[in-house]
């Protein structure tokens, strides 16, 4: 079973440019679903774009990472946004993920894109009776919001449910299929896109300044679509929560079901794609769990492959990824100005899980935004709305655990006073060195690698990833490999090397 997503497996890269031009219009730094498209939009509206990417492939981030459903229905959302918002939010919001639907499918019809693009019904689902009555409430409030949302208990899973909301003629598709037709038309006449090269700072003006490992890039506007944000202001580490989705997908023996599927009680999600050689994949995802968590992320893989053994009888996956997002307080996406005072930086996060549609209608607004069109969705997605009374209550306990682990894991560190004789093969553990901690990772053949477990971005104690074998910190999700380079922020600089502790 291979680590690698299958839609990176199965497909390949463009050619691209080798840096990036001194000037452009707009500098969008991150090539994900939001950043592509963003640039994509740009360009046709006339403007000069280069697109940054710190990775060395395009959509190879979380749009690389993610089971790829196209759809309006985003769990059980609406009846949660029209109790905290009122229905007009909710319609809004609605509105918004059934336009960004029909903009892929319209655009890739204009192009002539080959995206495995498929209408499907959506199916959020829950299997104990108790559940019930909360779906009959999230089908209505759905349906008041204009969508096509119905209860129903009939949904072509293989095992037995209460009850289900189903949305019909939602989508699928192959996410980097798609996102790679976009990239093709970006270079050129103003156009540019780089891989490999990581933004470090900006300096906001007119023009803005991106300092990049490159050399610096003025633009006009500067769009930070890089997942968790990476320039710390505006305060988004406070404002967001990391989270990670296992995914496991192979070949079952039977077709899989026709619908895409996601628990409301567990979040286990499943769906199936063409895979190419006239066979059929299933992926199922779940073990929902905190980025950086106290736990095992290759127990968790296991747990995920009994699941779908059990109940969708796919016995040997040929692949698995970690599928990371972020939640916003309100769980309403931040697309607009990046503070209060910018009149040109521009940042898309907060996605909860849902990317595909909500990173689609990201570079819709972000167009807008730029271009000095009127958006109704500007108010509600403005990453400076004031919710305080909707959103205290999570506010809280994801600061209080971020402050937790600030604290708590350096004290577990200089009590549990760990040598590097203490980390096995193929593991590794924060160990001390006097005060300081350090990440050991000891490799296969027994070479040791030390770097420092202080997380660049804020300060909080790295975290071993025994399923990807990555350090992974609990406060902000930024990931480094056992050499301690950055794989995802908000850290954009690497883990200084360390010497193994005496």
């Amino acid at each position: 079973m291979t680590g690698v997503s299958y839609w990176l497996n199965s497909t390949g890269d463009p050619p691209l440019a080798p840096s990036p031009p001194v000037n452009a219009d707009v500098v969008v730094l991150g090539a994900g679903i939001a950043g592509i498209t963003t640039a994509y939009l740009l360009k046709q509206a006339g403007l000069t774009v280069t697109v940054i990417e710190a990775g060395d492939r395009l959509a190879a981030g979380v749009t690389g990472h993610t089971t790829a459903k196209v759809t309006s229905q985003h769990g059980a959302i609406y009846s949660s946004l029209t109790s905290r918002f009122g229905q007009d939010t909710a319609r809004a919001y609605g509105a918004g993920q059934q336009l960004a639907i029909d903009w892929i499918e319209t655009e890739a019809a204009a192009i002539g894109a080959d995206a495995d693009w498929s209408r499907r019904d959506s199916y959020a689902y829950a299997e104990r009776p108790s559940s019930v009555e909360g779906l009959r409430r999230e089908a209505g409030a759905a349906a008041d919001a204009g969508l096509p949302a119905s209860f129903t208990t009939e949904t072509g899973l293989p095992f037995d449910v209460a009850g289900a909301v189903r949305f019909t003629n939602q989508a699928q598709f192959h996410p980097r299929k798609w996102l790679l037709e976009l990239a093709t038309r970006i270079p050129g006449d103003g156009g540019t896109i780089v891989t490999g090269i990581r933004a470090l700072g900006l300096t906001e003006g007119d023009p803005c300044v991106v300092v990049t490992t490159a050399g610096p890039v003025r633009a006009r506007h500067v769009v930070v679509a890089t997942h968790y944000p990476i320039f710390d202001r505006g305060l988004y580490f406070a404002r967001l929560e990391p989270r990670r989705d296992l995914v496991v997908a192979g070949y079952p023996a039977a077709a899989g079901p026709d619908g895409m599927y996601i628990s409301t009680e567990d979040r286990h999600s499943v769906r199936t794609a063409p895979a190419g050689d006239g066979r059929s994949l299933l992926l199922a995802g779940g073990e929902p769990h905190r980025v950086g968590a106290r736990t095992s992320v290759a127990r968790h893989y296991d747990a995920l492959r009994t699941w779908a053994r059990e109940r969708l009888s796919l016995d040997e996956p040929a692949y698995r990824w970690l599928a990371h997002d972020l939640t916003t307080v309100d769980a309403l996406p931040y697309v607009g100005g990046f503070h209060r005072r910018t009149r040109n930086v521009w940042v898309a996060t907060g996605f909860g899980h849902w990317g595909m549609t909500n990173g689609t209608l990201a570079g819709t607004l972000l167009r807008d935004l730029i271009t000095g069109v009127e958006n109704p969705l500007a108010g509600v997605l403005d990453p400076q709305r004031l919710t305080v009374r909707q959103s205290a209550t999570e506010f809280v306990k994801a600061n209080a655990y971020v402050a937790t682990r600030f604290v708590g894991d350096r004290v577990d560190a200089l009590a549990a006073r760990r040598g590097a004789e203490s980390v096995p093969a193929g593991r590794g553990r924060i160990v001390t060195d006097g005060p300081r901690a350090i990440a050991a990772y000891r490799d296969d053949d027994g070479a040791l690698h030390c770097v420092s477990a202080r997380c660049t971005h804020l300060g909080c104690l790295v975290v071993f990833n025994d399923a990807e074998r990555t350090w992974d910190c609990p406060c902000h999700a930024s990931r480094f490999d056992t050499d301690g380079r950055v794989l995802a922020g908000p850290a954009v600089r690497p883990l200084s090397p360390a010497d193994p502790p005496d």
